[in-house]
C-alpha cells in the first residue's frame, strides 16, 4: 500500500508540479489549497507520512496551518517563499521535520529525497548512549520525531550488552563523557565486530576541546557534532549518515546478492563462512532436467523455475546462508545441528517436488538431488565432497537426498 502525502498550497501550478512528483515517486498525494480544505481532509483521514505545509495561505498569511495540522498529530514540512532567521527559528520551534525555501520548481529537488527519508526511518533504530537523562530523553525525542526507533544506554559498558542484544540497532549517537566506559572506548571496541558500512555512529561531546572531532573520528566515528548542538544540523548529520548507510547496504546487496532469486550468490558464501559454531554443514543441490526445462518452456519459463525454487530454499532456511551457486545449481551453510539440517532438506526436497510452477498459462512441475555433507574440512572441500554426493544422488535416480556423516555415505 502507498504511503500518503497531505500537500497544501494555493498556487495551483506549484500544488500540480508537486502532486505530479510526489505520485511519480510512488505516493499517493491529498492536496488542498486553504486552512479550510486541509481541515476537512483531515477531518476525514490522518492516515499521512507526513504533510507539506505552504507557510502563508489565503485564510491564514501567518503559518496558521502548522498549528492545525500538528493538532493532528501530523509530522510536517515548511515551504516558504520567506526567509529570515526569525521566521526560521519560529516554525523550527513548533516541532516541523524542516523547511523549505520555495525559490523555484527546484526545490522539489530537495523535497523528494526529504520524504524518502522520512519513509526509511521507519526501518532504522537508534543506540542513544549519554549519561544525562535529560540529553538522551532530549536526543531520543528528536530523532522518534522522525520515526526513528530509539533504544537507550547511560554509559559505554550498558550501551555495548545493548548492541549485542539487539541486531535491529542501525545507528548509535553517543556523549564521550560518560562513568564505566567513555564514548571513544565504547566505540573502539564497537568496530571489532562492526565497520563503519554496517552500524554508523554519531559522536558528540560538551567538551572545550577541539581535538575531539579528530579523537572520534580516528577511534571509528562517522561523525562528530559539539553539544550544544543545532537541531536543524543535527538532522542533516543524522539524514547523511543514514543515507551513505543505506547507499553501502544496496552496493553490498548488488554484489552480493542474486539478482533472479533474491539468495546469495558465491561471492556472499566465500566471504562468510560460519563462525562460532562448532560444525559446518553444507548441501549441494540441482534442479533435475533443468535443460530440458528450458528447451520446453524457454529461458523465462526456466526463470520461473528457479524463482520459484529460490523461494521455497528461502523459507526453510531463513536463518541459514542459502546460494545460488550457478546455473540451476544451489548451496545452503548451517551451523545447526546435522540431523535437523538434513530432516529440513528433505522437507523442502518434497515441497519443491509437489510445487506447480505457473507460467504462462503453462504448468512446471520439476524435483532436486542433494549432496550433504558435514565434513570437517575447509570450505572448498566441503562443497567438493557434497558436489560429490550430489552426483551419486543423480546416479541414483534423481530427486532425493544423499549426505556423508565425515566418511560415512548414507542414502536418503
Amino acid at each position: 500500500m502507498s504511503e500518503k502525502i497531505l500537500v497544501v498550497e494555493d498556487s495551483r501550478a506549484f500544488r500540480n508540479y508537486l502532486y505530479q512528483q510526489l505520485k511519480n515517486s510512488g505516493y499517493e498525494v491529498a492536496l488542498a489549497e486553504s486552512i479550510a480544505e486541509a481541515k476537512n481532509i483531515l477531518e476525514q483521514e490522518t492516515d499521512f507520512l507526513c504533510a507539506v505545509l505552504d507557510y502563508c495561505l489565503p485564510d491564514g498569511q501567518d503559518g496558521e496551518i502548522i498549528d492545525l495540522v500538528l493538532g493532528y498529530q501530523q509530522k510536517i514540512i515548511v515551504l516558504t517563499g520567506m526567509f529570515d532567521n526569525q521566521l526560521r527559528e519560529q516554525v523550527l520551534a513548533k516541532g516541523v521535520i524542516d523547511y523549505i525555501l520555495k525559490d523555484s520548481m527546484s526545490s522539489v529537488s530537495y523535497l523528494l529525497p526529504l520524504v524518502q527519508r522520512i519513509s526509511n526511518n521507519r526501518h532504522h533504530k537508534a543506540l542513544v548512549v549519554d549519561d544525562s537523562a535529560v540529553v538522551r530523553r532530549y536526543i531520543a525525542q528528536l530523532l522518534e520525531h522522525q520515526y526513528i526507533q530509539t533504544i537507550q544506554a547511560e554509559d559505554g559498558e550498558q550501551a555495548l550488552k545493548l548492541l549485542h542484544n539487539d541486531p535491529d540497532i542501525t545507528f548509535v549517537v553517543t556523549d564521550h563523557d560518560m562513568p564505566n566506559k567513555d564514548g571513544i572506548a565504547m566505540i573502539r571496541e564497537i568496530r571489532r565486530d562492526h565497520d563503519r558500512n554496517q552500524l554508523a555512529i554519531l559522536g558528540l561531546s560538551g567538551s572545550d576541546d577541539r581535538t575531539m572531532t579528530a579523537r572520534f573520528l580516528k577511534a571509528g566515528a562517522n561523525d562528530f557534532l559539539y553539544k550544544p548542538f543545532n537541531q536543524e544540523e543535527f538532522f542533516c548529520r543524522i539524514h547523511q549518515l543514514l543515507d551513505m548507510k543505506e547507499a553501502a547496504n544496496e552496493l553490498f546487496r548488488h554484489a552480493n546478492e542474486d539478482a533472479l532469486t533474491g539468495l546469495w550468490n558465491r561471492r556472499y558464501l566465500f566471504n562468510h563462512p560460519c563462525k562460532g559454531c562448532d560444525q559446518r554443514n553444507i548441501a549441494m543441490m540441482d534442479i533435475d532436467f533443468f535443460k530440458k526445462v528450458n528447451d520446453t518452456f524457454g529461458h523465462d519459463g526456466g526463470d520461473a523455475v528457479l524463482i520459484d525454487v529460490g523461494k521455497i530454499i528461502k523459507d526453510h532456511f531463513k536463518d541459514d546462508v542459502a546460494v545460488r551457486f550457478g546455473g540451476e545449481e544451489f548451496c545452503i551453510q548451517s551451523c545447526g545441528a546435522f540431523e535437523s539440517f538434513v530432516d529440513n532438506l528433505e522437507s523442502m526436497r518434497e515441497a519443491i517436488e509437489s510445487h506447480v510452477v505457473e507460467h504462462d498459462s503453462q504448468r512446471i512441475k520439476v524435483s532436486i538431488s542433494i549432496g550433504v555433507t558435514d565434513l570437517d574440512a575447509k570450505l572448498d572441500e566441503q562443497i567438493k565432497a557434497a558436489d560429490e554426493l550430489l552426483y551419486t544422488a543423480k546416479e541414483q535416480g534423481r530427486n532425493q537426498l544423499v549426505f556423508a556423516r565425515n566418511s560415512m555415505q548414507i542414502e536418503q
